[in-house]
């Protein structure tokens, strides 16, 4: 395959991963509005200069000294990286992670390098290697943050029964530990152990939230506030939820099924083009590398991409639908 196409291919796969990494890096994990509703009501959500006063306070009285926990802060103000790998459930902290994703970096430059790659597809093939790492963290968040929502209505019917037969809300946090499989017995001990060691309970599910933003989750988290506040029959409150939940997942695998026709759409749409950029090359390469050698193929291709990406967003926007 000609080194041109190969510099091109790469040069696009360097640009997706960078730009994914720096998505996955400074995205907002709450972002909804009814979530920001939720998150004001539990008092989750503080303003900016409520977050710069912690940071400087923190700052102040010297409790931010190591190398890890200035990383960790930096992250925590500009990109939630340190919620990330929380919530992902990586085994190592946010200097590490950074360090993994140097040496992700540096051995894709060492490997363009070493196999006499031209020189302008080091640095692309060090941006695709380095994204790599962001790439595995966000698939780890989002798989469990799916098994956290199928496993919480079940969670919740464990802790109105518990409420019912007598038991306080932190035992009921118990038995779900005890009951469920992780992800959610995992979050679930964090609050119980948090409420143990004088942490109030409503508090210790806010933590929980902050970890998993989960809107079913908000529910609960929200019902307990306004329950210790006000009085109410909570295992009731408990029911109606998880019997919401079942409802909304039942509504969601219809809309599955309805905007199946236009996944698959998209997916062809979007895959179409590229096969049959190789499918061309493999038949007359020389058709096909005036693309590359043409200043107007070059914009061309420039002005293609841009086309399949604003597509590809354009169509998940159509067939996403919130529930």
């Amino acid at each position: 395959m000609d080194q041109t196409l190969i510099i091109s291919i790469a040069a696009f796969l360097g640009m997706m991963a960078f730009v994914g990494a720096v998505i996955f890096v400074f995205k907002d994990f709450s972002s909804s509005k009814a979530e920001d509703r939720l998150a004001v009501i539990t008092g989750k959500k503080k303003t900016a200069d409520e977050t710069a006063s912690l940071l400087k306070d923190e700052i102040v009285k010297g409790g931010i000294t190591s190398v890890s926990d200035r990383v960790a802060l930096f992250f925590e103000k500009f990109g939630n990286l340190k919620l990330l790998l929380e919530q992902a459930e990586a085994p190592f902290k946010a200097d590490t992670f950074l360090l993994m994703t140097g040496v992700a970096a540096g051995l894709g430059f060492a490997l363009a390098w070493f196999t006499n790659a031209p020189v302008p597809f080091c640095p692309v093939a060090a941006l695709a290697t380095g994204g790599l790492p962001f790439m595995w963290l966000l698939f780890c968040r989002n798989r469990r943050f799916k098994k956290f929502a199928q496993q919480l209505p079940d969670a919740l019917e464990l802790v109105g029964r518990a409420l019912r037969s007598g038991h306080s809300l932190a035992s009921g946090l118990s038995v779900v530990v005890q009951e469920m499989p992780p992800p959610i017995a995992t979050e679930f001990a964090m609050a119980y152990e948090e409420q143990n060691l004088g942490i109030p309970i409503d508090e210790a599910l806010k933590s929980m939230l902050k970890r998993m933003p989960n809107l079913d989750l908000k529910f609960f988290v929200t019902a307990v506030v306004i329950q210790r506040q006000a009085g109410g029959d909570l295992a009731e409150i408990l029911d109606k939820i998880g019997h919401i939940i079942r409802q909304r997942f039942k509504i969601m695998g219809q809309v599955q099924a309805l905007t199946g026709e236009g996944r698959i759409s998209g997916v062809v749409l979007m895959a179409l083009p590229i096969a049959l950029f190789f499918a061309v090359y493999y038949l007359n390469p020389d058709y096909v590398m005036l693309l590359f050698t043409d200043e107007l193929g070059r914009k061309m291709i420039a002005g293609g991409i841009v086309l399949q990406v604003l597509g590809a967003l354009w169509i998940k926007k159509i067939i996403n639908i919130k529930i």
